[in-house]
């Protein structure tokens, strides 16, 4: 019994619709925090889901078990060769270095990076950064520039959504309970004056 009150507890007060998971064909769906993305087929374990699934008055599953599991690097320590290429491997070149026995080599760019690394900007409260947000897509959206904005989250996005409306500035939302849209809202991004606020933590942020 314990555990069950534990469990409600959880799914009703540690996590929250559009943010965790989203409601969609009667079915709970995980969104992975990592991409934004709808994790198809993932459950909670533990009576987790199932409390999700009771909170949202949908209909509640039998509980999935594991098999067998195995971590990622033993899984690719499997395979007989191991190559890749990324933007990202040099941070992370004594890992690849201990794990996989692998060595980084870095590839220098083709022309001179021209890009300009703006130093980080604090703000007192999180109303005075949503509103700096604000004021910069403004600026940007006058002359034209295409805009990508990320967002921590579906809540997030939709908030920043919000204030975009009210203040008349015609965007595009993409985030976990829109994604159906995905391909469409790629096909027009980078046009003059598109603004697209997006919950993708894949995707370069500007």
């Amino acid at each position: 019994m314990a555990h069950f009150i534990e469990t409600a507890l959880r799914a009703n007060y540690a996590f929250f619709r559009d943010k965790d998971y989203v409601v969609r064909d009667g079915q709970v769906k995980l969104i992975d925090q990592f991409t934004g993305r709808i994790s198809e087929g993932t459950r909670m374990s533990d009576g987790l889901h199932q409390a999700f699934e009771a909170k949202e008055g949908v209909e509640i599953q039998g509980e999935s078990k594991t098999l067998a599991s195995i971590t990622l690097q033993n899984f690719f320590r499997m395979y007989k060769k191991l190559a890749g290429m990324t933007g990202t491997a040099k941070t992370e070149e004594e890992e690849l270095r201990e794990i996989y026995n692998m060595e980084v080599v870095q590839v220098p760019t083709n022309k001179p990076v021209i890009r300009v690394d703006e130093p980080d900007v604090l703000y007192y409260s999180l109303r005075g950064k949503f509103k700096a947000v604000l004021n910069e897509i403004e600026r940007l959206h006058k002359k034209g520039q295409p805009i990508l904005v990320g967002t921590v989250s579906v809540e997030t996005s939709e908030l920043l959504s919000k204030m975009l409306d009210d203040h008349g500035i015609p965007h595009n939302v993409l985030n976990a309970k829109n994604n159906a849209r995905e391909a469409d809202i790629i096909a027009q991004a980078g046009q003059r004056g598109s603004c697209y606020d997006c919950y993708q933590h894949g995707w370069p942020r500007y």
